[in-house]
């Protein structure tokens, strides 16, 4: 009997983070997360009222953010382009390893969440509700790229 065993291998391509220089390569990297607290509260109120909750974890979430600062990174090892070794990567968005790359996610989702009649909580920066007078609330909570979504039946499917 032999046992076959199936992987995948992935790459990634990593900015050195830790060689940033803050006021030079990013000015922020606060991103808010909805506290343990709020979390447990959610959880109890979905509980109380018989609410589905869902958990979504999006992938790649760190490479979806725009970057507002000019940050240039060197070709990769063995991907270098022959006869411009010399030459950077001027980067449109937030890569992997980046002190910003949080915030960056965070601002983009914010703006989407936003622009689909969700509310950010003013005490919790990381709750998003929206309400809607004829189908109920759907409550998201968000922790770095992990989604807590939970709200009354009506308007969750």
């Amino acid at each position: 009997m032999s046992l076959q065993v199936e992987s995948k291998l992935k790459a990634r391509l990593v900015a050195k983070g830790f060689l940033q220089k803050e006021g030079i390569d990013y000015d922020e990297v606060f991103a808010p997360v909805t506290r343990m607290e709020t979390i447990r509260l959610v959880n109890y109120i979905a509980n109380l009222n018989n609410w589905p909750m869902y958990q979504m974890d999006v992938k790649s979430a760190f490479l979806n953010g725009p970057i507002d600062e000019e940050v240039y990174v060197a070709q990769p090892p063995g991907y270098e382009v022959k006869g411009q070794e010399s030459k950077v990567y001027k980067l449109k968005k937030a890569l992997y390893g980046l002190k910003q790359a949080l915030r960056a996610w965070n601002k983009r989702i914010d703006k989407f969440l936003n622009e689909i009649g969700f509310v950010k909580c003013i005490t919790e920066h990381g709750m998003y509700v929206k309400k809607d007078a004829a189908k109920g609330i759907i409550v998201i909570c968000l922790y770095v790229e992990d989604l807590l979504i939970t709200g009354s039946n009506e308007i969750i499917h």
